[in-house]
């Protein structure tokens, strides 16, 4: 995963609408909330713990995202959004992904590889102490390495962005797949230590877009296509 924008951390007020807005995405991805449903301020205030104003800006976040609509005179509805849609999240994410893998092969020292390393190792005994929690946190420590490595901070936050427009739940049982992600991220160090950039680009490329089927599984067991 991207590095965490830190803008939040210089203007606290930012940090309640990024609440509401996680919640609300988490509501519509797992289908408590469908495509057509207006939605009321109040109880997201209260499921958030947040006055109404934070989950208007929430809200208008998600508007900018594609996620819901705002009405004249209505207020929000949740938008519809398709498997297809899915798959252009995981096409996006994947391109701009495999560009910083490419860009950190031809920076990589022997330090961050080290670390990359002792990253996969601990993944690894992780795994063999059943600690999906740990194995998630350092499946996305790994990939924030990567990219700071890559040292291109405009990518980085572009896929920040989009990275935010699915659910951590996602993305934590993509990187709990401990078998397949430590395989893969052994084989893109190889790559970063060869300075083979195209090799890293496709090896990243594969590893992020790889997980829309996965999700677009999880969201159909959820019923989020299912007609009312």
């Amino acid at each position: 995963m991207p590095p965490r924008n830190t803008s939040s951390a210089r203007h606290p007020h930012q940090q309640l609408p990024d609440r509401v807005a996680a919640h609300v995405r988490e509501q519509i991805m797992s289908g408590a909330m469908r495509p057509g449903d207006f939605l009321r301020m109040e109880p997201i205030a209260e499921a958030v713990g947040v006055s109404v104003t934070p989950v208007r800006e929430g809200l208008l976040t998600l508007s900018n995202e594609g996620f819901v609509t705002l009405v004249p005179r209505r207020g929000f509805v949740v938008a519809a959004f398709s498997r297809q849609d899915v798959r252009d999240l995981f096409w996006a994410q994947s391109r701009l992904a495999g560009e910083l893998a490419a860009r950190a092969a031809q920076l990589a020292t022997p330090q961050h590889l080290l670390r990359l390393r002792t990253l996969i190792a601990e993944s690894a005994a992780a795994g063999e102490d059943g600690d999906t929690a740990r194995i998630v946190a350092l499946g996305h420590e790994f990939h924030r390495t990567v990219n700071l490595v890559a040292d291109s901070d405009r990518l980085a936050r572009l896929l920040a962005g989009i990275v935010q427009q699915l659910p951590n739940s996602f993305y934590a049982s993509l990187e709990s797949d401990a078998g397949t992600t430590a395989t893969e991220h052994a084989e893109l160090v190889i790559a970063l230590e060869l300075r083979d950039s195209p090799r890293a680009r496709v090896l990243a490329e594969t590893h992020i877009a790889d997980g829309a089927d996965f999700v677009i599984d999880a969201l159909e067991q959820r019923g989020v296509w299912a007609k009312p």
